[in-house]
């Protein structure tokens, strides 16, 4: 990895111990590490807006059968792999520019029994080192924010389609002008953030090969979740729970999520769900 970008975004999604942090939270909150459900994983699990209510309506879009092959481009430590490969009966191959991130998603799907159904490795997502039209189906969740080269990730996506495959996307876009509040729970600087319209990736998706089928703004979904986890919050005394997306995100977590809900408040940005075919 020698491209300075994608160094510093590396470097702000590692942690360092994450998986001891994850195991010693999932110890105190009375789980056997060693013998896992992915109910025990899914408060940290789903490293998007939305959680895992925003996974199960975003898979339900794609339309893939059971038994397909799909693309996790992104796939951070494994949740919505996981879910898919469980709930759906995919098989998902997941790719992450962040090491550790690779190494947790491969250590917790064995510890929860679903090394078969899923695996991941190390890779830039604009040159991945898969063959040509294996997949049925790839997708992305709030990993294309990082990405500049945009047109680059869905042509190398379109390469590894096969004819006809489905791409699903679920990024946060840009609704509104105006400078963004960093650090973001995707940047810590404008340098590695970019954020771009709906149009934007119409545009782009359609120069890489891909037919849009459907566009489904999530802001109504996505404040309504915002409001439960204030709620959840207020219920616990303002106390962050043993067991939550701060594990992922560190001492920064509060203020970078604190950022991001005050620019979504703003109406500066928004997750979007778009869904395309492979021409």
């Amino acid at each position: 990895m020698n491209n300075p970008v994608e160094e510093q975004v590396a470097q702000y999604y590692s942690h360092g111990t994450l998986e001891e942090t994850i195991l010693e939270a999932l110890k105190a909150a009375g789980k056997n590490p060693d013998k896992l459900e992915l109910a025990d994983l899914e408060p940290f699990d789903e490293f998007h807006a939305g959680g895992r209510e925003a996974t199960v309506d975003f898979g339900s879009q794609m339309g893939l059968g059971p038994g397909s092959y799909v693309l996790d481009v992104g796939s951070g430590v494994g949740g919505p792999a996981r879910y898919f490969a469980q709930a759906l009966g995919w098989h998902v191959v997941g790719i992450d520019l962040t090491r550790e991130f690779v190494e947790v998603a491969t250590s917790l799907s064995k510890r929860a029994g679903m090394g078969g159904s899923v695996s991941f490795q190390q890779a830039n997502a604009i040159a991945i080192p898969l063959e040509s039209r294996t997949f049925d189906g790839a997708y992305t969740i709030h990993v294309a924010m990082n990405v500049e080269e945009k047109v680059s990730l869905f042509r190398e996506v379109h390469r590894l389609l096969k004819p006809g495959g489905t791409f699903g996307i679920f990024d946060i876009m840009r609704e509104g002008e105006g400078p963004l509040t960093f650090p973001l729970p995707w940047a810590r600087t404008k340098d590695t953030s970019f954020v771009e319209t709906v149009e934007t990736y119409r545009e782009f998706l359609r120069s890489a090969g891909f037919k849009v089928a459907g566009v489904r703004n999530r802001r109504n979904f996505t404040a309504e979740f915002f409001q439960k986890l204030q709620a959840r919050m207020v219920a616990n005394g303002g106390k962050l729970p043993p067991l939550g997306l701060h594990l992922l995100g560190g001492r920064e977590w509060p203020q970078r999520i604190q950022n991001f809900v005050a620019d979504f408040g703003r109406g500066l940005v928004t997750p979007v769900e778009i869904i395309c075919s492979a021409n």
